[in-house]
């Protein structure tokens, strides 16, 4: 497995740095998340032992074990999924970046453990733009309110806005919504929304990140791609 990890890992690099040349952008500003839900932590070590820095993780609980199991290597380690306001204290202090947050509540609540555990989570804000019922994130309007609030953060950090977008295979069909995204963030940095607030776009994920690059994503979530098809242990 390590050895088609690491072949697995390289193409995407090679694939994200030409991206990023076809946009006239310097690859190192594009930072790649290795999304490791549903594999172990064995994977995580032959990843990092092949560079790899940033990982992501849908869960808090899978996460969390995940973090123990590799607490002796250097890695950044980002929440990528949803999270339940039950579970923000966990996370506010255990994952160095939290790109899932759609809702003034869960983000007060993030800032409060944060400032009690003594963390400093980089947080982004979901944003929902196809108003999916089986999606999370706050549709634009929300958002921006969740925005205007991050100004009285106390430890966490807002650095950016997440999208997922309607799922289709066709990367071409997933572009007009990256576009949408970084037209939104253009919008509110012109309206006076201050640039460090807003200065990541995470989007993009294993069959459509390359599209994501070229239409201004800092922060790719590639998963399949790097670890290969995903098993899930059916529900008893």
């Amino acid at each position: 497995m390590d050895v088609a990890l690491v072949r697995n890992l390289s193409s995407v690099r090679s694939r994200l740095d030409a991206a990023a040349r076809r946009a006239g952008r310097d690859p190192t500003t594009v930072r790649l998340i290795a999304v490791s839900k549903t594999f172990s932590a064995d994977a995580v070590r032959a990843a990092a032992a092949a560079g790899q820095v940033d990982f992501g993780e849908n869960k808090v609980q899978e996460g969390l074990q995940k973090i123990g199991e590799t607490a002796d290597i250097q890695i950044r380690w980002h929440l990528i999924g949803h999270l339940q306001s039950n579970k923000a204290k966990k996370a506010a202090t255990a994952f160095h970046c939290i790109h899932s947050i759609d809702s003034v509540e869960l983000l007060k609540k993030i800032d409060a453990a944060a400032a009690d555990g003594g963390a400093a989570p980089e947080i982004l804000v979901q944003v929902d733009l196809a108003g999916e019922t089986t999606k999370f994130g706050a549709a634009a309007d929300e958002a921006r309110r969740i925005v205007d609030a991050t100004q009285t953060l106390r430890n966490a950090r807002m650095i950016g806005l997440m999208l997922i977008p309607p799922w289709n295979e066709d990367q071409e069909q997933t572009r007009p919504w990256f576009v949408r995204l970084r037209e939104l963030r253009d919008q509110w940095l012109a309206e006076g929304v201050s640039g460090t607030s807003l200065a990541q776009l995470s989007m993009g994920m294993s069959h459509d990140f390359e599209a994501a690059i070229e239409e201004g994503a800092t922060m790719v979530r590639v998963g399949t791609a790097i670890f290969g098809k995903r098993t899930y242990q059916a529900a008893v």
